[in-house]
């Protein structure tokens, strides 16, 4: 099939990518004209396993090219694909200024029928909301054309992002037009073969469905770090309570780490964009209010550990960070709880030596260089001088280290473990004290 696929980002250049893959011709637009050179070049603006050796496999076959060139994008796709970002709004919302932006360019271009289709994450009546600015740009220019809008939202993991493509739990779609939903099942069919994921719905649900989804994972994370927080002042431990819930099928153990509190650009994003939209409606969603401040408070907690173990003494002290992004397999550190651990300790006077084996060049890129700031070429160097090593992401490379490398190196022998990568037992042994999250042993240790 001819596809066009505004947007270049994690979901455009994913779905782009892996539709070229199973053999569809496509075409990648973007607005920055740099990006699309350093993509027709075969240099990819992120980190995600797997995806540059498909982007240059496809490029190289012509079955994925990128351009700038919205008007022949256009012509070319029967299949149009809006993915482009949706960032928060100063109130919360989701800016929607790019969605409707590509919107308009198909009014003013499209020639032929084509189906349209929301990727975005965006709120319920977008998709009313883009058939209306494609029409009335049809109608500017006297043109009858025959289009469909529909939403076909994206559930791609960081990280994870080009197998969830591949191999999708579920696809979405949701339509009241049986032609458009048919050549949609005809496009995805590669993806569908083990058994049918795809579940038909009207438009609005569809919408709704990415949001409650983003926000179910996000409440499931933000209980569990409530409970780690119940779990330190009456001295249990939360590995051991996760483990017993998770046993219970309705719960299940996906989703019930405790940690540092998520990041990245859906979760928090999404959930306010929810709040918002509620509030909008003259509805208070409690629920969602709980889950964003618990999050929110929960990115402070390291820092709390810390400067409670320090006794409030941060000033001239250097801390080592493993981890950087906001979760493994990615560089990207959108609301990461990194930066808020690290933007707390430079307040507080001390110094940071960081590794994460991708985040370091978006690191030096939002913080630029700073005397308090190195970013160390392996973990082992980050120690070097510290007072303290801190696990701020749970890259498979942290989970099993040197401890004895460790507790030579640090000037104070401690771990904060802000994702319980490790056995509380097994570090004291090392001669190293431990710290984690909701492990029944902080409280006791203050």
């Amino acid at each position: 099939m001819r596809i066009a696929i505004f947007g270049t980002g994690y979901v455009g250049l994913v779905t782009g990518t892996c539709l070229a893959e199973v053999g569809n011709d496509v075409i990648c637009v973007d607005v920055d004209a740099s990006k699309v050179e350093r993509l027709q070049r075969g240099e990819i603006p992120i980190y995600e396993p797997g995806l540059t050796p498909m982007v240059i496999e496809n490029h190289a076959a012509g079955r994925l090219r990128f351009t700038t060139d919205a008007e022949a994008a256009i012509a070319h796709g029967a299949i149009i694909f809006i993915a482009v970002g949706t960032p928060p709004d100063e109130d919360g919302s989701a800016d929607l200024s790019h969605v409707i932006d590509v919107a308009r360019s198909v009014g003013r271009s499209l020639a032929q029928g084509a189906i349209i289709v929301n990727k975005s994450t965006v709120p319920v009546g977008t998709a009313d909301l883009v058939r209306q600015t494609i029409a009335e740009e049809l109608g500017k220019r006297g043109a009858k054309v025959d289009f469909d809008v529909v939403s076909n939202p994206e559930f791609l993991k960081e990280g994870d992002a080009v197998q969830d493509c591949l191999r999708p739990d579920r696809i979405i779609i949701g339509s009241s037009s049986a032609a458009a939903v048919g050549t949609l099942r005809s496009l995805y069919a590669p993806f569908n073969r083990n058994h049918d994921r795809i579940v038909v719905m009207d438009v609005r649900s569809a919408e709704l469905t990415k949001y409650a989804a983003n926000a179910m994972l996000a409440t499931k994370i933000s209980f569990m770090n409530e409970m780690a927080n119940i779990a330190e002042r009456v001295g249990a431990d939360i590995e051991q309570v996760r483990l017993g819930i998770g046993s219970d099928p309705r719960i299940g153990y996906h989703f019930i780490y405790p940690g540092a509190g998520y990041g990245g650009s859906c979760f928090p994003k999404d959930v306010k964009a929810l709040e918002r939209m509620a509030r909008d409606l003259a509805y208070e969603p409690r629920v969602l209010a709980a889950v964003e401040a618990t999050n929110a408070a929960q990115k402070e907690r390291l820092f709390e550990l810390l400067d409670r173990h320090f006794a409030g003494d941060l000033a001239g002290r250097t801390i080592a960070l493993w981890g950087l992004a906001f979760k493994p397999n990615t560089d990207d550190m959108r609301e990461a709880p990194s930066r808020n651990l690290i933007e707390r300790l430079w307040l507080n006077g001390a110094r940071v030596r960081a590794f994460d084996p991708e985040a370091r060049e978006e690191t030096r890129r939002l913080y630029g260089k700073r005397a308090d700031l190195e970013l160390c070429d392996s973990q082992y160097l980050a120690l070097e001088g510290a007072d303290a090593l801190v696990i701020v992401t749970e890259w498979k490379a942290f989970r099993s280290p040197d401890l004895s490398k460790i507790r030579s190196a640090l000037r104070s022998a401690v771990i904060f473990d802000g994702r319980n990568i490790f056995d509380p037992q097994v570090v004291e042994a090392a001669g190293l004290a431990y710290y984690g999250i909701g492990r029944g042993r902080s409280v006791a240790k203050a």
